[in-house]
């Protein structure tokens, strides 16, 4: 088997779905189970199950083997055995995690990423040339000072002119004075009715006559 042959087909299929930060490295020298690692990243597990799904069917249309393929499950990490060649298809966290580069990254092998010139290796954590072989155009970094120039505060919220027309429209509501309140009608006493015995002692009892005094 042309090792060069089994390289080229599983990049094309990490490039067709557009796989960030393609790096490939000899591992003759480490192992003799295989003789190349070729790490990539995927942005989700839709991206990385879809780049390790475009590596098996580029592999075998250019008539090469795929022994198995794991850790489509979740997708984080998901490694494509070809024999001669091992695919890791990575999320960056995952990647920047276990750090395989330090591991296999021994000798880098230089491969054409694009339809242009020769390129190297980029290192973990750096993208990929575009095509035509330029390298996308930095993006600026704005200052505090020109962030804070350009931060405007927002007004506060005003209210509607319809809700405020009528709130002045209204009049304001008059206490209403409560009546003071009525004494209560005095009561004329009743003398307590008589007995009977007081009556006839009443009409019995004639007052005694006056005395006359003696003529001298």
């Amino acid at each position: 088997m042309d090792i060069r042959k089994l390289q080229r087909a599983i990049v094309d299929g990490l490039l067709d779905v557009k796989g960030n930060d393609i790096v490939a490295f000899n591992t003759e020298h480490l192992t003799p189970l295989f003789e190349r690692v070729i790490i990539a990243s995927g942005t989700s597990n839709r991206q990385t199950k879809a780049l390790a799904s475009s590596v098996r069917e580029t592999v075998k249309k250019r008539g090469l083997a795929v022994l198995r393929t794991e850790g489509e499950d979740n997708g984080e990490w998901i490694i494509v055995d070809c024999g001669a060649a091992v695919a890791h298809i990575m999320q960056p966290n995952i990647r920047d995690y276990y750090r395989l580069e330090e591991i296999w990254g021994g000798k880098p092998v230089k491969m054409r990423l694009d339809e242009g010139a020769e390129a190297g290796l980029p290192k973990a954590g750096t993208t990929t040339a575009g095509a035509g072989g330029k390298a996308p155009a930095p993006v600026p970094v704005k200052t505090a000072g020109q962030k804070a120039a350009k931060t405007r505060t927002k007004p506060s919220p005003k209210p509607p002119a319809k809700a405020s027309a009528r709130a002045a429209a209204k009049p304001t509501a008059k206490p209403t004075a409560k009546p003071a309140p009525k004494a209560a009608p005095k009561t004329a006493r009743k003398t307590a009715p008589e007995t009977a015995a007081a009556q006839v002692a009443r009409r019995t009892t004639k007052p005694a006559p006056a005395r006359k005094s003696a003529s001298r």
